[in-house]
């Protein structure tokens, strides 16, 4: 069997530099920072006090408060992005279709405040004060039962949890799921929410944060001689995946083709990589293969760049045996020293602006590169967004336990 093609037909993003697609990707081509003081919790007791968090967002523009308070606030930003991407694509359901449109939309913590404050209340009020809707409400699965029931989605209905890969896991596995004939429409990405005194305190515990709590918008700075750990961030990203002839016969607006997807495992680390850049290049190399897109058509690529010591060496490292000498005329760029590092929810958010920036022909740059370090020594597009020819993107996503995935995205 022939595989089907794949197009973006829907964006849906809620993140630290903005709620919506149009205010989200203004902010990050003007290069404008969402990293701040955390004001969800008092974190001066934490050696990193500083995140990217939601601002101003309303659950109640998308689901009425009665449900809300059942979901933990990765579900929330997880459906409003869904709903947003839905809207953008001119989704209709009905009953002759509602079976070949299917959700995947993924996280790599899941409720994890939500867990915290049900932990709470047990220790202080016992099992009586346990919600009925505590499990369901925090299991990582639920952006995808619940958008599966508002609408009646009657298609495959997953979700994947790989770390810091998994929006990008679930996006590619849902473009497979549309290439081999199981659906024709796939909303998929992912979200998160651990912006809470656990997951702060946890990831401080593995020293990943970055402790610059005195300048917390130059505090992510991928690619610079003084980077000193990601900026813990949240949101969501979803896109609407669907098969192209489907896409031009019900006339939708097609941002660009998910041509290839590729995936790899380190085998080496729980939360470091390979020095060598071993699986990240194998990953980008089958995603590559798969797309049937040649090293020297990537023009663009969407970095992992987490602004980790270790990290950004090795990704530098990966792309350079990947692309070759065509790897020092790629624009690599980093959106996460705006956003932070949204974890579950970073491949989301970094694939809708991949495909924004096929859409607009411009790079969006990596911002705080002050001193760029001589290890890393690629075009990482610093400080100003580029306009340029962009025929084919790639987006990076690395995760702990060595898991590895990438999207190739085409012009069309």
């Amino acid at each position: 069997m022939e595989k089907r093609r794949v197009v973006v037909t829907g964006l849906g993003i809620v993140s630290p530099v903005g709620i919506g697609v149009t205010e989200a990707w203004s902010n990050i081509v003007a290069g404008k920072s969402g990293i701040a003081r955390i004001t969800r919790f008092d974190p001066s007791g934490l050696g990193s006090q500083i995140a990217g968090e939601v601002k101003g967002f309303d659950v109640t523009r998308y689901l009425p408060p009665k449900e809300a308070r059942r979901m933990d606030t990765f579900a929330h930003y997880g459906l409003a992005a869904a709903i947003e991407a839905i809207k953008d694509a001119g989704i209709q359901v009905g009953p002759h279709d509602a079976h070949r449109i299917g959700v995947n939309i993924g996280s790599g913590m899941g409720g994890l405040p939500m867990i915290e404050d049900a932990h709470d209340g047990l220790h202080n009020g016992g099992a009586r004060k346990i919600s009925p809707y505590f499990v369901p409400g925090t299991l990582i699965n639920m952006v995808a039962g619940n958008l599966s029931i508002r609408y009646g989605f009657k298609g495959p209905n997953l979700a994947t949890a790989t770390a810091c890969a998994a929006a990008t896991h679930c996006i590619g596995e849902s473009g497979r799921l549309i290439e081999y004939g199981d659906a024709d429409v796939m909303i998929s990405g992912g979200a998160e929410s651990t912006v809470s005194p656990l997951g702060v305190a946890g990831l401080c515990a593995l020293r990943a944060l970055s402790s610059r709590n005195d300048d917390p918008q130059t505090a992510s700075r991928p690619w610079d001689t003084d980077r000193d750990g990601f900026v813990l961030g949240e949101g969501a990203g979803v896109v609407v995946l669907e098969e192209y002839e489907h896409a031009k016969a019900r006339g939708a607006t097609i941002y660009c083709e998910l041509a290839g997807y590729g995936m790899s495992s380190d085998a080496h680390h729980i939360t470091a990589p390979c020095d060598d850049g071993d699986g990240a290049m194998r990953c980008m190399a089958n995603a590559l293969r798969n797309a049937g897109v040649n090293r020297d058509e990537v023009d663009y690529i969407n970095a992992h760049g987490t602004s980790t010591p270790l990290g950004d060496i090795a990704e530098t490292v990966a792309i350079k045996r990947c692309f070759g000498d065509h790897a020092a005329r790629i624009a690599v760029s980093s959106t996460k020293s705006m956003t932070g590092h949204l974890v579950g929810a970073a491949g989301g958010v970094e694939a809708a602006f991949s495909a924004l920036a096929l859409r607009d022909q411009v790079a969006p740059p990596t911002i705080n590169v002050f001193r760029q370090d001589p290890q890393c020594d690629l075009d990482y597009v610093p400080n100003t967004a580029r306009r340029m020819k962009i025929d084919a993107a790639l987006s990076n996503s690395f995760g702990f336990g060595g898991t590895n995935g990438g999207l190739v995205f085409r012009r069309i």
